[in-house]
């Protein structure tokens, strides 16, 4: 058995570790699991790193997308471990999962200090309670600036402090990647260390958890998971009493109704694998089998006293995108999946376990409305994944009525860039009528920091422009910080495109044509259909062309000629590019294979006469 599974709630510790994006903290995380002896010294994970981010995607991308949770033994200490996400697109996930802690490590990395996600998973933090254990790391950076990231933290909790308690925090000093930590600053970050100052910090300054042991059984779910094995387990903590294997418990719906419902087996973690256990008390994390319908947000209570806790609530969505069957010619050829019932089921089971979603039905599609870009991006090529084919519109600003005005999202957006790009970035910004707060030079990383407040709508697209404009060196940050009334529309900032005049497959010599009137996005070779977009125009207006058309042969002229053609690579766009590509007239095709961008009208005719 990995750990003593009858513990006492006075030695468990409920720990949420949050930062903004790539500040340390899974990083950390690894540290804590393999300095805890979670893992045998022979085992690979000790010598693997970001151990906590298991998806595909995750990897990939190199950013947390689902809340995990995990638990060391330190001495008689558990120590449950929530690793969080850093980026504001999941910030559903950080919401729903606080409520599991009651402390929280605060990671904030020694040079950029604290950052737009920063602030927002602080102040949820702080309105929940929790009391916060600051950590700076990357101590060891060159630009590593520890007195000033401290006052930018003091400031900080001072505008977010709920009550004057949260105002004394202590502070650690760490460097993630070595495993070390300390007190104070250190003189040499050589020297060895470990990471005990932070599990002395957890367990010292992290109140135990208040629980009532003798009252009757509550938990509110807070994540699932599932396996072919024992199917879906309800994850939460124990609100108050006990729960044993063999247990009837009632499962509080969101509609108010209760369904009876019997517990199977009762387990824990303990570092990336879960193990029964024959009871789990008030206070701890605990995965339940056997109750299948359980949903995030529901309670499972005693059987004799079906008492509901308070539902998770979670910030409104922000972008909303069409996602319905694949329309084009190609349809049915690349993906496994391709009706609207397998993608409205795909879309339901998604629903289960990520909270920040909206699903609506819209003709014989679906309006999937989520917290950002990236957030529906990361869902789309998880479909892609799984063999689904589909077609998706262009992101839309959700907006809602407040008292009797339609209001939009507006974010704040930070933005470092080196000097000599400054004037393009506000060039940019200007056009999508955002506004400057403020303007600084930092002077230790060699950039200027500008601070934006702009519409949702207007950042739309924005990043690649900018990423290009400035020769990848833009750092950009944003955050919704509120609403306001619906501003005008804004102009197409993007040129025309070159669509396809008809199907087929391309040639070098039509694709040679095709350069001269802009940018391609298809090589020689590929088959594409009439209303296809194959390139970007150079000009304001979109011009249809023909990318199948041969070289016709004559007796001057031999086919091996054709073979001298020297073409420019083809631009490839990401998902995400894509999505900021696309115009309201405009679809992406999405299967398993391509990423094709379309005219939402492929018939030429029809398209002229809508556009008049």
């Amino acid at each position: 058995m990995p750990m003593n599974p009858k513990q006492d709630p006075a030695n468990i510790r409920n720990v949420a570790i949050i930062a903004h994006v790539d500040h340390g903290k899974t990083t950390l995380v690894d540290g804590l699991l393999k300095q805890s002896k979670t893992f045998r010294d022979n085992q690979a994970e000790m010598s693997q790193s970001l151990i906590m981010d298991s998806g595909d995607q995750e990897r990939e991308r190199g950013i947390t997308i689902t809340a995990k949770v995990t638990a060391v033994q330190h001495g008689d200490y558990r120590i449950n471990i929530i690793d969080t996400p850093g980026h504001a697109d999941f910030s559903g996930e950080v919401e729903r999962t606080l409520n599991l802690a009651d402390g929280c490590l605060l990671i904030v990395d020694a040079q950029e200090g604290p950052m737009p996600q920063t602030k927002f998973v602080l102040e949820k933090a702080l309105e929940a309670e929790l009391k916060p254990i600051v950590v700076i790391n990357k101590i060891d950076k060159p630009g590593a600036r520890i007195k000033e990231v401290e006052d930018e933290l003091a400031d900080l909790f001072l505008e977010l402090a709920v009550h004057e308690d949260q105002l004394h925090y202590p502070v650690h000093y760490a460097i993630g990647r070595a495993g070390k930590a300390w007190d104070t600053p250190p003189t040499d970050p050589d020297a060895d260390a470990d990471l005990e100052p932070i599990f002395n910090a957890i367990i010292n300054e992290i109140p135990a958890p208040q629980v009532e042991q003798d009252k009757p059984f509550q938990m509110l779910v807070t994540a699932l998971a599932h396996d072919t094995f024992k199917g879906k387990y309800s994850i939460g903590r124990i609100t108050r009493g006990h729960i044993k294997p063999g247990a009837s418990v009632a499962l509080c719906k969101k509609d108010g109704s209760v369904a009876k419902a019997r517990v199977e087996n009762v387990f824990m973690s303990h570092g990336l694998n879960r193990f029964e256990v024959a009871e789990g008390i008030a206070g701890d994390i605990v995965q339940l089998t056997g109750i299948a319908d359980a949903q995030i947000g529901e309670t499972i209570a005693d059987s004799d006293n079906p008492e509901a806790l308070p539902t998770i609530e979670v910030e409104a969505p922000t972008l909303r995108i069409y996602l319905g069957p694949n329309t084009s010619p190609f349809k049915g050829l690349e993906g496994e999946f391709s009706t609207s019932r397998q993608i409205g089921d795909r879309l339901q089971k998604e629903l289960e376990t990520n909270v920040g979603l909206q699903v609506e039905p819209d003709g014989i599609g679906y309006t999937v409305a989520g917290r950002g870009e990236l957030h529906l991006g990361v869902l789309i090529e998880s479909m892609r994944r799984e063999g689904y084919e589909f077609e998706v519109g262009r992101p839309q600003v959700v907006t809602h009525e407040e008292n009797g005005v339609t209001v939009e999202p507006i974010e704040e957006v930070i933005i470092e860039v080196p000097a000599e790009h400054v004037g393009t970035v506000q060039m940019e910004l200007g056009q999508r009528r955002a506004v400057l707060k403020e303007q600084f030079a930092n002077a230790s990383k060699a950039v200027t920091k500008l601070v934006y407040t702009m519409p949702t709508r207007a950042l739309l697209g924005m990043r690649n422009i900018l990423l290009t404009n400035t020769k990848g060196t833009i750092v950009m940050n944003s955050l919704v910080v509120g609403y306001q009334p619906v501003g005008a529309a804004l102009q197409q900032l993007r040129n025309g495109v070159l669509i396809s005049y008809e199907a087929g497959v391309s040639t070098p010599y039509a694709l040679q044509n095709a350069e001269a009137r802009g940018t391609t996005f298809i090589g020689p070779a590929e088959k594409v259909y009439a209303g296809q977009i194959i390139g970007l125009n150079t000009r304001q207006e979109d011009l249809e062309i023909n990318v199948c058309k041969a070289k016709q042969l004559t007796n001057m002229r031999s086919s091996s000629s054709d073979g001298v053609v020297q073409l420019t690579p083809p631009t490839i766009f990401s998902l995400e590019q894509c999505l900021d590509f696309i115009e309201n007239d405009e679809l992406l095709e999405v299967t398993p294979k391509n990423l094709r961008l379309r005219k939402r009208e492929l018939d030429p005719n029809k398209r002229k006469r809508l556009n008049k």
